[in-house]
């Protein structure tokens, strides 16, 4: 298995790359240690689209993430995921906080966010109807929007491989060796691939795989993010994704519109050593739900239908690390992609590029390049006349397994046919189990469907790859 380039991790950045490599003549392999993508740092992502004012132009995160705001209408076109430019808004309650909106206003204009502005509190309210009266101004960023981020992850991957790259899944870095111009990419278990270049986008392990390649030596910081996870009929659901003033470490806690009808509070900011630490707490939730209430007075704990966590690959100094190594050859570095690393991710595919060319690996564009991606069927998108025409032509999208998000046995079947085969996939691909009674309805019917259309037994699915299975044998 010897190719071109092979990227490590296959999150927003490493499948970002993947699809922007995959209009070149290259032999490429995107490899993951997890058993979807996805399945790391960006499967906890906020979802939000960055409008670009929160950094001024001397970070490179701030360049991607307008760059990359920019691309993701003609994205969506080709890829069919959710997304939507519902606009971000900054809201002030003091005096304090109005001098920090203008900050972040010249620097929105500076950076050509397109129709910011500074809002009075008559503006803002309007903008913004569920906020707390007691908002005083505020700032309006329509560019801003939301989007699915693991369906967005797929969407890319799927572009990828129906473009010439190929997945690697299950596949933990253990060992790597330089020799005869190309790395021996071993991994803990299975058979070794051999690349000419190597992109380093490990998320959370980028420092480990930096270390394995014996590149550059750095550290990243995991930082925690706790998020909650509010029913689709709580009254407080807003228009707009709503930011407070900022902190120097992190944007606050948000009131997040799913663009799939949910919304998000959160999350928290706190610097960890466990990489694998994904657990929340009762004290950070009531510190959040106090704080949010105070921006959207509405919101209310009884809505809560789930919590998560995840955790930001961050970097001392903030910015993103994406430079060719001064210390392994022809290896490239894309690390401490946190926020906004999704709004950038379109963007850092292409200046990834950029840096192979500046190592001389040659890319000639396919003429047979296909951006457009097959789009998948959502009954719940659909009108009573729509559905019944879809059944028609295949009954099994008449069988609704989740009803808290109205997704059929049809969708599901599509998510396996892609690729999807652990419940946290079809979770991810279709929403089944993410409604408000969590799975506790159509968790059953699912495995049984993925049972029966990959072939596995009931002790063989599980819920994100070995060690997770759902159900044990004893026998």
């Amino acid at each position: 298995m010897k190719y071109d380039v092979a990227i490590i991790g296959a999150g927003v950045s490493g499948a970002a790359v993947a699809r922007t490599l995959s209009r070149y003549n290259l032999k490429i392999a995107l490899i993951d240690k997890e058993a979807d993508v996805s399945f790391g740092t960006s499967k906890a992502n906020s979802g939000i689209i960055h409008a670009g004012f929160h950094t001024g132009r001397k970070y490179l995160k701030s360049r991607l993430e307008i760059q990359g705001n920019l691309m993701f209408d003609e994205l969506q076109r080709e890829l069919g995921f959710p997304f939507r430019r519902c606009g971000v808004i900054v809201v002030a309650f003091e005096e304090e906080d109005l001098r920090h909106v203008q900050d972040l206003y010249r620097q929105g204009v500076d950076n050509g966010v397109i129709g910011i502005e500074i809002c009075s509190r008559e503006r803002i309210l309007a903008v913004e109807p569920k906020l707390n009266p007691d908002v005083i101004g505020g700032l309006h960023a329509p560019n801003g929007g939301i989007i699915e981020p693991y369906r967005f992850v797929f969407s890319l991957v799927e572009s990828a491989r129906k473009n010439g790259v190929e997945l690697h899944l299950n596949f933990r870095v253990k060992e790597a060796v330089r020799k005869s111009g190309y790395y021996e990419i071993i991994p803990e278990r299975g058979q070794p691939v051999e690349a000419a270049y190597v992109i380093n986008a490990a998320g959370i392990f980028a420092d480990e795989i930096s270390r394995i390649f014996r590149a550059e030596s750095f550290k990243i910081i995991p930082r925690k993010g706790e998020e909650y996870l509010l029913d689709r009929m709580s009254p407080a659901f807003p228009n707009k994704v709503i930011f407070p003033v900022p902190s120097a470490r992190s944007k606050g806690t948000l009131v997040i519109p799913t663009v799939e009808g949910t919304m998000m509070v959160g999350p928290t900011a706190v610097e960890i050593d466990d990489k694998e630490d994904t657990s929340t707490s009762s004290e950070n939730l009531h510190m959040i739900f106090d704080f949010a209430r105070r921006i959207v007075p509405s919101i209310s704990q009884k809505d809560i239908i789930t919590s998560f966590a995840g955790l930001r690959p961050a970097l001392e100094g903030g910015d993103f690390y994406i430079d060719i190594s001064e210390k392994a050859e022809n290896f490239i570095q894309v690390a401490g992609i946190q926020s906004p690393g999704l709004t950038a991710a379109p963007a850092i595919g292409e200046y990834v590029k950029d840096l192979l060319k500046k190592l001389d690996c040659k890319l000639t564009e396919k003429k047979e390049y296909d951006p457009f991606i097959e789009k998948v069927i959502q009954m719940r998108d659909h009108t009573h006349f729509e559905s019944d025409e879809i059944v028609r032509g295949n009954a099994v999208y008449g069988n609704i397994v989740c009803r808290c998000e109205k997704v059929s046995e049809g969708e599901i079947i599509e998510a396996v046919k892609r690729g999807h085969t652990t419940l946290d996939g079809v979770k991810f691909f279709t929403r089944t189990g993410m409604g408000r009674c969590q799975g506790g309805f159509c968790t059953y019917k699912a495995i049984r469907i993925i049972m029966r259309e990959t072939g596995l037994t009931f002790d063989q699915v599980t819920k994100r790859g070995e060690g997770t299975e759902i159900l044990k044998s004893h026998l």
